[in-house]
Order: C-alpha cells, then structure tokens, then sequence
C-alpha cells in the first residue's frame, strides 16, 4: 500500500464514540474539537468507534456530532468502512477497508486525540493500545486513565496522598446477591442520604440520590445496569458544586490550574444529572469564575494540581469538588479526558483563564506531539 503524501502539517487522527453508555457525548466531544483543530496547522482523520467496538473513517462534519434534541442523540454510523491501526512493529498507519476494494492506508499518524469517555477507552484501555503501537496521544497514560475511572481505587490514591475526599463504601461485584444485610449496614453507617453510583462510569448516567433505606436497592440496581460494581458517596448536603481544569505546562514546569467554575441547578433536578448537563434546557447556571473567597479559590487550584499528580496525569484533567458549608474543601472526583462539548466546564474555565478553545485543543496536541511514548 502506497502512502498518501504528506502535507507537512502533524496527521492527528481524532477518536470518539466507544463502546460506553457515554457513546453520545463522545461524538458531541468530537464534534466540537473537529470544529476547533486549525486545519491549516493539523491534518486530521475522524475515526468513529461503534458502539460494538467497530473502527470506522467517519465524517469530518461537526455538525452531524451534535445534540440535536433529547430523543436524538448522536453516535457512529456503523455502515462506515472499516478502520485498523496497522499491526506492524512501530508502525502507526490507519489503514482503510472497504468492501471489494483493496486496503488502503492513510498514512502514518503522529497522534491521537481519544475523545472516548467511561470504560473501553478513558479507563486506560485505548491508552494501552497506542503506547504498544509506539504512538503518541493526547490525555493521562494507561494507569491514571485506570485509577482516575475505577472512584473507589481513585479515593484511594487521594487518600494516601492526603488528599480529602468524602467517606464512602463500596459494593463489589455479587457483594448484594451474597449479603444484602452487611451491604446494607455498610450504607446506614454513612448515614442518609447518599449518592448510589457505578463505580466505573461517568455523565451522571446511573446514578441515584437515596435519601432512606428503602430506596436502597432500586438505586442499586440501576448502578448496576452500568457497572457490577458500586460506590455508595455520601450526599455533602449544602455544598457548592466547584470545578477546575488542569493543563499541563508545554515548557516542562508544574501543571497548571484554571480559575474555577460553579454550577448551580435549580429545583427541577435534584442534583447535576445527564439532562441538566447535556440536554439543551435551562435548568443550570454556570458560573465562570466561582464567586468565592480568594482563600478558597486558592485551595481548590492547589488541591487540583495535588490530584492532577496523585494520579500521575498527563495532559489535562478536570477535578470536582464540593465545598461545604464552613468552607472546607473536598474532592469529589476527577476526569482525565473531560468533556468539550458546548456545555463542558473544562473549555469554559481554560477560556475564563486566557486560553480560548482553539488555543486549548492545539496546547493539547502540541503536548502529545512532544512526549515520548513508553516509560515516562
């Protein structure tokens, strides 16, 4: 197979949908970075993953990757040709077949921009994938891409680095079916209410607000739909809903942090869900930057850095927090590949912060394109 030529400009191919729950938002991720890699800088080749794990060349229109209503959400189209990193030693070449046509190749690509969100492709799988292939991505590695997914092994990380996260407990695969009893207890010692949530997932999908014992076991069994495994959080009552964006440095210094973000949703739900965060409503004000004290403005941008390096993340990351009502801060999570979709925090803080969005997504390629692969 012949090499298309080059064109001189970096070949960045641009990876979304995945086999996730989190599918739709991976496509209007996409969408909105297609909008915003500067083609006269970047070549870039959209590759769709199908919601059965299918590689497929995709379209390069972003406006095909956006939510257009609530019963409409995006995703791959399946009847796409395929799509295949080619096997060959330190070889990074797509390679494209089609039905009765000779496989052809789109050439060697210099990075990837994984825009896949939940499990199979933000929880270190794709990440392995490219590091054994020697290519070069944009986002965490194979083991902060893992951790930062699995929220009881992320808490744990946090902990040991002293960092300070809400009690929790969690349910392990089978732990209902074998002693509800004991699962149970471990939920009333929490105390009401709490947050039911799988363990491995993002976008709000599956989770429950329990405010009492008998709720409990419905909210798990919708955790479960998603994950076998579920994290029990306990509901900081009265917090504010703060969040931060971390970029790494292009000159090799300490990662850096954003202003900070609120969010605030009103009385018709009852907690940040899917549709207060994606769905074209307005139910949700978003404040950029966070009206706070400087003190706790300061805290919540060191505790972000802190995390972004408990982790050992590379690239970018976004970390929740709640700040409670005596003005004590705790982490609720992170994201080491955030959303960029036209709603997204992350996008909305780098840009309160002096780095507009078409700036932030070529910070970020110019950082994969500068790191090594392997060990690091």
């Amino acid at each position: 197979m012949e090499q298309p030529p080059r064109t001189g400009r970096p070949r960045i191919a641009v990876v979304f949908g995945g086999r996730s729950n989190e599918h739709a938002i991976s496509c209007v991720t996409a969408g909105s970075v297609l909008a915003a890699v500067d083609p006269e800088r970047y070549e870039v080749i959209p590759v769709g993953v199908t919601a059965d794990g299918r590689w497929v060349l995709e379209s390069d229109d972003p406006q095909r990757l956006a939510i257009t209503s609530s019963d409409k959400l995006p995703e791959v189209d399946p009847t796409r040709a395929s799509v295949t990193l080619a096997n060959n030693a330190r070889s990074s070449e797509l390679v494209v077949h089609e039905p009765s046509s000779v496989p052809r190749t789109l050439g060697e690509v210099d990075a990837v921009f994984p825009l896949l969100h939940g499990p199979w492709g933000e929880d270190g799988t794709i990440q392995g994938l490219l590091e054994m292939a020697d290519v070069r991505y944009v986002g965490a590695g194979v083991l902060a891409s893992a951790v930062g997914m699995d929220k009881q092994y992320m808490k744990i990380v946090f902990q040991a680095a002293g960092l300070p996260v809400q009690p929790y407990a969690v349910l392990g695969p089978g732990a209902w079916e074998s002693d509800p009893v004991a699962c149970e207890a471990s939920v009333r010692s929490l105390g009401f209410p709490v947050f039911v949530k799988p363990c491995r997932g993002g976008s709000s999908i599956g989770i429950s607000k329990v405010h009492e014992v008998a709720e409990l076991a419905e909210a798990v069994e919708a955790a479960r739909l998603h994950d076998p495994k579920v994290i029990i959080e306990v509901a900081a009552e009265g917090a504010r809903e703060v969040e931060c964006g971390v970029l790494g440095s292009l000159t090799g210094s300490a990662p850096e942090a954003s202003v900070p973000a609120e969010i605030q949703v009103d009385s018709t739900h009852e907690f940040y869900d899917f549709a207060a965060k994606y769905l074209p409503e307005e139910h949700t004000e978003l404040t950029v930057p966070a009206d706070l004290p400087e003190d706790v403005t300061q805290r919540i941008r060191e505790l972000a850095v802190a995390a972004f390096g408990a982790l050992s993340c590379e690239g970018l990351a976004r970390v929740d927090f709640f700040v409670l009502p005596d003005e004590r801060v705790v982490i609720n999570e992170i994201n080491t590949m955030p959303g960029f979709t036209p709603s997204s925090m992350f996008p909305r803080m780098w840009a309160a912060s002096g780095v507009d969005y078409p700036e932030l997504v070529d910070r970020l390629l110019q950082l994969a394109l500068r790191r090594d692969t392997g060990l690091r």
